[in-house]
């Protein structure tokens, strides 16, 4: 490992520091014209540890994506880790933290009373036959209990 920082902001955090679940801001980028992206890491697997299996991560990817913007027009994108861990939420010029946590809290309970997989077909989807509704749901149900972890980033 070298001391130079790393052009990826993840590739600079110590991933045997931290403690999942929790959710915390990964950076801002401030475009020309002043708008905000504010991108969260919300690690839902203990890194090197544990990881969501595809077909669950697929679903919840797909699930969150589209139920999320049910609760607000500032998501830029939810986009899966490829370590499997966790996914990264951008929002556009909110900077609210206690506001982004209950949105996730939203979705996340969404997801539990989810009745399909959104855009689970070959028409809507790069991979449909790897979908697991009851996987992403669990996955759901074990972020959501953690729910009083989410602000604690390291152990």
């Amino acid at each position: 490992m070298t001391n130079k920082p790393m052009n990826v902001e993840s590739f600079n955090l110590d991933h045997t520091k931290v403690k999942a679940p929790y959710v915390r801001l990964a950076g801002i980028k401030v475009g020309d014209q002043g708008d905000e992206i504010h991108k969260y890491d919300m690690r839902i697997c203990q890194p090197n540890k544990t990881h969501m299996e595809m077909p669950a991560l697929h679903s919840l990817e797909h699930l969150l994506a589209e139920l999320s913007r049910n609760h607000t027009d500032k998501i830029v994108d939810i986009s899966p880790m490829g370590c499997q861990t966790g996914f990264y939420v951008s929002l556009i010029n909110h900077d609210d933290y206690d506001d982004v946590l209950d949105l996730l809290e939203k979705t996340l309970n969404d997801v539990l009373v989810a009745e399909a997989v959104p855009a689970c077909n070959e028409m809507q989807c790069g991979w449909a036959a790897s979908h697991s509704l009851e996987g992403a749901k669990s996955i759901a149900r074990d972020f959501l209990a953690g729910r009083s972890e989410w602000k604690n980033v390291f152990a």
